[in-house]
């Protein structure tokens, strides 16, 4: 499993209808894509749920690492180039994935939460945070959450999908979900993957 985010911060006036719009008339076109196991488009609204920001901020959890490579080199992706310029695209290694008790209902929040992995004892800590990944699985309204590492950067990515908003104790940013394509959910190795 491999997860992906690029995250489109725009301009404080920016009508975010445009991108309601823009989801609504394009996120059904990965409905079907192989080798995706979920994508989340995902937007924060400022003033809501504490955002500074205006952002898009789509998440995806890849089955494939050849199905992500299509995606960046396809279509779909030279859209978001032509419409809102390049933006860095941050990956993961998986780490664990887990389905919560939501799982067959439409997520409509995600959290996504990042720490530090200290040079000290690394182990340690993903051990730490996989612990702490099945115990949010097992939260009320958990559709799934996902464990993901950089080891370029050594930091943790927590990203879950929530069947309505994020208990105000879940750390992280806070997305509204405005459509989840998931063709490949089933795909999806639960458990830990190290």
């Amino acid at each position: 499993m491999l997860a992906m985010q690029y995250r489109i911060t725009l301009p404080a006036d920016y009508d975010m209808k445009i991108i309601r719009h823009r989801v609504e008339t394009k996120g059904p076109l990965l409905d079907d894509f192989s080798g995706l196991g979920l994508k989340a488009y995902g937007i924060r609204e400022h003033g809501v749920d504490g955002s500074p920001v205006h952002q898009y901020a789509p998440f995806y959890l890849w089955t494939a690492p050849e199905a992500m490579n299509r995606f960046l080199w396809g279509p779909g992706f030279q859209g978001v180039v032509r419409d809102f310029g390049r933006p860095p695209v941050e990956h993961w290694q998986g780490l664990g994935f887990e389905r919560g008790p939501a799982a067959g209902t439409v997520p409509r929040a995600a959290t996504r939460h990042a720490e530090p992995v200290p040079a000290a004892d690394p182990a340690s800590a993903v051990e730490g945070a996989l612990a702490r990944l099945a115990e949010r699985a097992r939260k009320d309204g958990v559709h799934t959450t996902a464990l993901g590492i950089d080891p370029r950067g050594w930091e943790l990515i927590h990203f879950t999908l929530w069947e309505e908003s994020a208990p105000p104790s879940e750390p992280g940013d806070r997305y509204q979900v405005l459509h989840l394509s998931a063709p490949g959910l089933d795909a999806l190795p639960t458990g830990r993957q190290w």
